[in-house]
């Protein structure tokens, strides 16, 4: 039994230590505070069990605790949804999404006064609310709750980088001559996964793009505003970047919107390099990033089985979490086709409620998900979200710092995500220590940080 005892309060142990050095890594205080206070907890509760092992009370209490750390053990491994949950593809009549009808696209109107006649005379319902969100200051412009010139100018930047990179669409065919280097499918698949890391993708994978990947009508830009997209392409290369979490867990201050264009950028620097080196092996390609899109990369990336589709209606990377950002670049070349993953992230979406519990305008539902254009899927009010992006100036992201999914990749989270996708009792238990370590209400800053910069990012 001694020895029992011993393997025992040195695995638990050992599972506290590597929560310790995880906290530490996250600057996360609470957990790391509750994690000291636990270790030695841990080693004197079995060290004083040990010294009375020769009461018979002892003895009976010793072994029903072991017998239930043991079967806690064993239903850990169990692989076991009583819903039986599979991931289903839309049906075969589902929608096309037109972009003209996103919040984005919508905000842009109010610099176009012919495009929005003709957009509210088919759409009145939202020209009240629309007008209340246009009167907003835009994000990082002056009147935003977290402005600040010095810094709001430098996500400014990007941006305007961004909307520039636009240009380097190529508009000529591609190279007619196909050079040495495409090779067979699965070479140039691995080429292509191997040059967007090397630029900087934590992950990049493939998948067959179906009608409601793309949207209908474009939208985003008065140049070609309404539009009907014609897709020309079957496959899709998606490019995922991850933001950098201890910028996030400032949200909703400025440090958010400063790490997501620079992650945008990261994107698009990557999406853009790949598809000049695809026409350049004589396949067509085109680079969907920030603000140039003609396809949504969500369900792309779903698709391509890098992550699933979580109850904030954004993607959810099997690693980073939510804490990513996407690109893709369509193409006709010859690739292979990923598979939907399902490491059951709605199952766990569903019992958790984070994001929606903690969202400031309460933009997230927090029911099942509703049917929309012919598939259940999770999506936000866009309206609500967008309208206090603009009233705080940038951009919010608070349900992806809150999210248990977002948090590093260190041993002790790779091995909770694992558990997580074994069973439902699994997902309930990891749930209730990420409230105890982490909070279930954290609080909103209500300025920004004195340094916005980590300081090995900037020297």
């Amino acid at each position: 039994m001694t020895a029992i005892n011993l393997v025992s309060g040195g695995l638990i142990g050992l599972l506290v230590f590597m929560m310790i050095q995880a906290s530490i890594r996250e600057r996360q205080r609470r957990a790391t505070w509750l994690c000291l206070a636990a270790f030695p907890v841990n080693v004197l509760f079995w060290a004083v069990l040990i010294q009375l092992r020769h009461f018979p009370l002892v003895q009976t209490a010793n072994g029903v605790l072991l017998g239930f750390f043991f079967l806690s053990v064993f239903v850990a491994w169990i692989p076991w949804f009583p819903r039986g949950l599979q991931v289903e593809g839309p049906d075969p009549g589902a929608e096309a999404m037109d972009e003209r009808d996103h919040m984005f696209s919508r905000n842009e109107l109010q610099y176009h006064p012919r495009l929005a006649q003709n957009y509210y005379a088919d759409h009145p319902a939202w020209r009240e609310t629309d007008r209340t969100i246009h009167a907003a200051p835009e994000l990082g412009d002056p009147g935003g709750f977290y402005f600040d010139q010095r810094f709001a100018t430098m996500a400014s930047a990007a941006f305007e980088f961004l909307d520039r990179s636009r240009q380097c669409q190529p508009s000529d065919p591609p190279s007619g001559t196909k050079r040495p280097g495409g090779g067979a499918p699965e070479q140039l698949a691995a080429d292509i996964s191997s040059l967007g890391r090397y630029y900087g993708a934590v992950d990049v994978g493939f998948a067959a793009l179906e009608s409601y990947h793309w949207y209908s009508h474009a939208g985003r830009h008065a140049e070609g505003w309404g539009d009907a997209i014609h897709p020309s392409h079957d496959r899709g290369i998606v490019i995922v970047v991850a933001m950098d979490m201890r910028m996030i867990q400032h949200s909703p201050a400025l440090p958010v919107l400063l790490e997501s264009s620079r992650q945008y950028v990261e994107s698009a620097k990557i999406a853009n390099i790949l598809t000049h080196y695809l026409r350049a092996l004589g396949h067509d390609a085109r680079a969907h990033t920030d603000a140039n899109y003609q396809l949504m990369c969500v369900p792309v990336a779903v698709s391509a089985g890098l992550g699933e589709l979580g109850r904030m209606g954004i993607f959810m990377h099997s690693v980073h979490g939510p804490c990513v950002r996407l690109a893709v670049v369509s193409t006709n070349a010859p690739l292979p086709a990923g598979k939907a993953l399902n490491q059951h992230v709605a199952d766990f979406c569903r019992i958790c409620k984070k994001c929606a519990e903690n969202c400031p305008t309460r933009a997230i539902p927090a029911g099942e998900e509703p049917l929309s254009r012919g598939f259940r899927h999770w999506s936000v009010h866009q309206e609500r979200c967008f309208a206090f992006w603009k009233r705080i100036g940038t951009d919010c992201a608070f349900c992806i710092r809150v999210c248990p999914y977002s948090k590093p990749d260190t041993a002790v989270h790779r091995l909770v995500r694992w558990l997580i996708a074994r069973n439902s009792w699994n997902q309930r238990v990891a749930l209730f220590f990420d409230d105890l370590l982490y909070g279930r209400r954290p609080s909103i800053p209500r300025k920004n940080p004195r340094d916005l910069f980590p300081k090995d990012l900037v020297g």
